[in-house]
């Protein structure tokens, strides 16, 4: 049986140190699989005027799985700054490369599990009934629409005359936005389909049923965005109605569940939303669970295409490092999830399982986790490098 060709995309800044451990860690797993570089991030727009290559594009066509490290995106006029000179007449846009893979591929469903470990110092703890520590367990898994909402890209500024003209037929445009002159105006759209916000509610519903979960939250703002998130909950009512009568679906406003998050995390288990409250909540779950060296994603086509990526940045200032000092748990953790979706679950679990012991067993801790500044010098105070990190993995492995 031929190995599994699996696209690496290094990115930018720490993006190429947590995907070489993790790939290390794959192998030590038993996992067996080709691996084939592909371009992507800011030197290829500095250089090519393109963070995106069609040649990217098409190896992740070709093999369908990705591993993801991290981007770096900065705004308008910083990109076309950075540009070769010989670029700068082009009249080259910067857009970030991997919306352009969400929307390229329809990777319109995104999961992201937010789970505690065990011993993890960077846990949420609160006070409870008689001002005893509690140390709440969280299994969250938040499903966000990945292609729509208010990261769709339709937006302008100084809109032209059709534009403005059709949102001008609006009363409430027009009485709150009409006498504003037209090139002051900026326009983001906040856009929802029937179709993927279906398949998002689905993709939600059906996890809760395969692992269990009691209960599907839409946390979204129905109350006052009426239309897409009104939508989104009647969609939602009927769903669970129809085709999931024995899952509980809660209806929380965004805004609220930021709040009770923190006051109740442990009762949550799978969260829906669209792109930009989806967003929005799983880094906050994330912060529940040790911050964004923990949090790890998965996003997929329905027609089987999947790119795998930590949530966190690319830090391009740890990535001058003489020795990397970042979490690569978020990476490693990514990789499961890519594990779990092309049915070698056996090996993420021995994965899971070796990280929960590196972490309960409390030896190893990266800066982060010893509540360090990320300096140069937190390896000396007794920080686990990246390797480090990563050799700990292995050896329970």
């Amino acid at each position: 049986m031929s190995k599994r060709t699996i696209v690496t995309l290094p990115g930018d800044g720490i993006g190429k140190a947590v995907l070489d451990e993790t790939l290390r860690v794959l192998d030590a797993a038993g996992f067996e699989a080709e691996y084939v570089e592909g371009d992507i991030g800011w030197e290829f727009w500095r250089s090519e005027g393109n963070p995106l290559p069609q040649r990217t594009i098409d190896l992740i066509a070709e093999h369908k799985i990705a591993l993801f490290g991290a981007i770096t995106s900065k705004p308008k006029d910083e990109a076309f700054e950075e540009l070769a000179p010989e670029l700068k007449d082009k009249g080259l846009i910067y857009s970030s490369p991997i919306v352009g893979l969400r929307q390229h591929f329809g990777l319109e469903i995104c999961a992201r599990p937010c789970k505690t470990y065990k011993g993890n110092p960077l846990n949420f703890i609160r006070r409870g009934k008689g001002n005893d520590i509690e140390e709440p367990m969280v299994d969250v898994v938040i499903f966000r629409q990945n292609t729509e909402g208010l990261y769709g890209g339709v937006e302008w500024s100084n809109p032209n005359k059709q534009v403005y003209d059709a949102f001008m037929s609006h009363p409430k445009f027009k009485a709150n936005f009409g006498d504003v002159p037209v090139e002051e105006v900026s326009i983001s759209t906040r856009i929802f389909s029937k179709e993927r916000t279906e398949n998002i509610l689905r993709a939600a519903f059906d996890y809760a049923k395969k692992y269990g979960y009691k209960s599907v939250t839409l946390a979204e703002k129905p109350n006052v965005i009426r239309e897409t998130s009104g939508m989104m909950y009647k969609m939602a009512l009927q769903m669970q109605a129809n085709d999931y009568p024995e899952i509980e679906l809660w209806n929380t406003n965004i805004d609220a569940q930021m709040m009770w998050l923190t006051k109740n995390p442990e009762d949550y288990g799978v969260i829906v939303a669209g792109n930009m409250f989806g967003d929005i909540v799983s880094d906050g779950f994330a912060g529940l669970i040790g911050g964004l060296g923990f949090a790890c994603s998965a996003q997929w086509s329905l027609d089987g295409v999947a790119v795998f990526e930590p949530t966190h940045g690319s830090a391009p200032k740890y990535a001058d490092y003489d020795t990397s000092i970042v979490n690569p748990i978020a990476m490693i953790e990514s990789a499961c999830m890519m594990l779990d979706f092309i049915d070698e679950k056996d090996k993420a679990d021995k994965i899971r399982k070796a990280v929960a012991e590196v972490i309960e067993e409390g030896k190893t801790k990266t800066y982060d986790m010893m509540k360090m500044r990320g300096k140069p010098d937190v390896i000396n105070k007794g920080a686990a490098s990246t390797k480090q990190m990563a050799d700990a993995i292995i050896a329970k492995l």
